[in-house]
């Protein structure tokens, strides 16, 4: 039974680097699409979609007329020519932290969005068209009527509303007033060249949607490895997601079937990711109407406005677009618990202090029995060392005696393990939390901590900034993660030591112990690049647990 604390606690760490190293490096495997999929046609009409000819960059001429886009937290423009939204800000975020920082641009002419309409047996509007629009700017309290008459005097239109948030509503309608009947189908289309990613792998960055009652997920590298996907859905959504930005068309829950698929095309140096989604295909009588209504999101992963879409226009599951995790039930309420904290305090660096005081309260029950523990070990510990010492040739002896001592003293090794193994999705849902929740960017905590999403811009090696040299990022320890290893080594020195093995022995027991004191050391390093709300999420925790663990020592006598 030697060093049976080192090992316990080695295995602990052990246990939490592997968690961590599993959510970086191999992120949660969601379920395969289901490929190759066909919806069903109206007497089996085969039509080309407009994703098969692929728009290049859509940019506006001066030729082109264009329809502003207006509203408190958007601005951009829609290109009359096609109806393609290729332009789009975000009036309320901004790059960088910089008083001078632009607004987010957020859609452009290398990633836009198409609505289309396809069919068979008349002339449709493509991503050519000219449409005719009813005014000038699109407002939260003006909605444009787009419209375009083919050769047959179809009358093809397209009201596009905004609320006075980021969604928009395109109803698409169709009049046949002509003697014949035609074949239409609706569609829509988002197309990226060669997005750039932003901040850790482990955030998921591509494909994301929740069709036929499943959330789908497939980064870019994956949708480029497999080139193309289609599956269908009933109602749902999907589109493509960035760290905290999300362009992503909705379906009526009520709608029929659609096919929709994902693709990735090379074209010289380019890359192109294209999502599409299409309708069933729809007989038009003469004299019939028909008409087709889509939901289009641009704007930030807030957590409040999705859930407020997903009730008000019944979006299955619309906050999954937020990467929670492995620990989805941990990790949303956390968020919602921040923001309400943070609504109280009105600083979010704040709230997570409260946040770790108060679920350190909440685990103190099952804290106070593993401290409890660690001081009848450290107690009585100079008595382990003594059975060491007389049984260090019998070491069957040696287990049975430090078993029956354990036994009498009522101290079970293992009981210190618990709380850790519990603090472990804790700790990685706020990393979650920290890492992809839009509430968290640019959030500033006091001094030099201006956003608590990025790590801390102090590093130790350049002297706080009064030696601005270059430096590996491994380099970059802040003053905050220096005071998390200097709380862990304080903390890992309040722990029980275990007895020293023979002189003579060349044990592993040994080299445990000091790996173990190099453990504060390497987790600092480690830490330096972490956002820095949780380097001040596990400093305090850690300041919390000393407090805790000096008032049980003293309770039981132990110096």
């Amino acid at each position: 039974m030697k060093n049976e604390n080192k090992n316990l606690i080695l295995a602990i760490i052990c246990t939490l680097l592997v968690f961590f190293a599993m959510d970086y490096f191999f992120p949660t495997k969601k379920p395969e699409p289901a490929t190759n999929v066909q919806i069903a046609v109206e007497d089996n009409i085969e039509i080309k979609k407009a994703s098969d000819e692929l728009p290049v960059v859509v940019e506006n001429s001066k030729e082109d007329p264009v329809l502003e886009i207006k509203s408190a937290t958007l601005s951009g423009q829609i290109r009359l020519r096609g109806a393609i939204i290729n332009q789009l800000t975000f009036l309320k975020y901004k790059e960088t932290i910089q008083k001078d920082s632009p607004d987010v641009t957020f859609l452009t002419p290398s990633y836009f969005a198409y609505m289309g309409i396809i069919g068979k047996d008349t002339d449709l509007p493509d991503k050519n068209t000219l449409w005719t629009a009813s005014g000038d700017v699109l407002t939260p309290t003006q909605p444009i009527v787009l419209s375009w008459t083919n050769s047959q005097g179809v009358i093809f239109k397209r009201t596009i509303s905004l609320d006075d948030q980021y969604m928009f509503t395109i109803t698409d309608s169709v009049q046949n007033d002509t003697d014949k009947p035609f074949f239409v189908a609706f569609e829509g289309m988002l197309n990226r060249f060669n997005p750039v990613l932003e901040g850790s792998t482990s955030v998921h960055q591509g494909f994301v949607g929740v069709l036929n009652n499943k959330l789908q997920e497939e980064k870019y590298s994956s949708i480029e490895s497999k080139k193309t996907q289609s599956f269908d859905t009933k109602g749902g959504w999907m589109g493509l997601t960035d760290k905290y930005w999300l362009a992503a068309f909705a379906f009526n829950p009520s709608e029929s079937d659609l096919n929709t698929d994902i693709s990735f095309h090379q074209k010289g140096e380019d890359k192109i990711f294209n999502t599409h989604f299409k309708t069933a295909v729809r007989k038009v009588e003469n004299g019939q109407h028909v008409e087709n209504v889509v939901y289009f999101f641009a704007g930030p992963k807030d957590l409040d406005l999705l859930t407020d879409y997903e009730e008000t226009l019944g979006i299955d599951r619309f906050d999954l677009a937020i990467d929670f995790g492995w620990y989805y039930f941990l990790t949303k309420p956390f968020l919602r618990f921040l923001s309400w904290l943070y609504g109280l305090v009105g600083n979010m660096g704040v709230a997570i202090l409260i946040f770790a005081t108060l679920l350190r309260i909440l685990l103190l029950p099952i804290a106070g029995k593993s401290f409890e523990s660690m001081a009848k070990m450290r107690k009585i510990q100079p008595r382990v060392m003594e059975l060491q010492k007389r049984y260090k040739d019998d070491k069957l002896r040696l287990n049975q005696e430090t078993l029956a001592l354990y036994k009498k003293e009522k101290v079970n090794p293992a009981s210190g393990c618990l709380p850790m193994f519990i603090q472990i999705p804790v700790f990685f849902s706020l990393y979650k939390v920290l890492s992809v929740s839009i509430e968290m960017r640019q959030a500033p905590f006091f001094g030099w901590i201006q956003d608590l999403s990025a790590r801390d811009p102090s590093s130790i090696f350049t002297l706080f900034g009064l030696v601005p040299w270059p430096i590996p990022s491994i380099l970059n320890i802040g003053i905050w993660p220096l005071l998390m290893g200097i709380t862990m080594f304080l903390q890992q020195k309040m722990n029980p030591q275990a007895a020293q093995a023979n002189k003579d022995e060349n044990s592993q027991a040994n080299d445990m112990a000091k790996a173990m004191k190099w453990m504060p050391v390497i987790f600092t390093f480690m830490m330096g690049n972490f956002a820095s709300g949780l380097v001040i999420y596990w400093t305090w925790s850690n300041i919390l647990s000393i407090g805790q663990q000096r008032y049980v020592m003293h309770k039981y006598g132990v110096k």
